[in-house]
């Protein structure tokens, strides 16, 4: 077996090698970026969703007219009818 064929080439300075380098940055980038915008976007319609209910509870708070408790023991428990 000849010695030159198992020896690896470092393709360093080749243009289509850094061409090609360049690509996959480039698409990670574009990865990387969709993830981050993916997250963003969930994290928004998450804090949206979680105004609405509590923007829920106070309107359904105002129509009955009892304040509901904010923290303590009493909101773990349900209220006694």
């Amino acid at each position: 077996m000849d010695a030159s064929k198992n020896q690896r080439t470092t393709p360093q300075g080749d243009p289509m090698f850094e061409y090609e380098l360049h690509q996959l940055r480039t698409a990670e980038l574009a990865r990387a970026a969709a993830r981050h915008s993916l997250v963003r976007q969930a994290l928004k319609a998450l804090k949206a969703a979680h105004g609405r209910d509590e923007a829920l509870a106070r309107m359904a708070d105002a129509r009955t007219g009892t304040p509901r408790p904010t923290d303590g023991p009493a909101d773990r428990y349900t209220r006694a009818a």
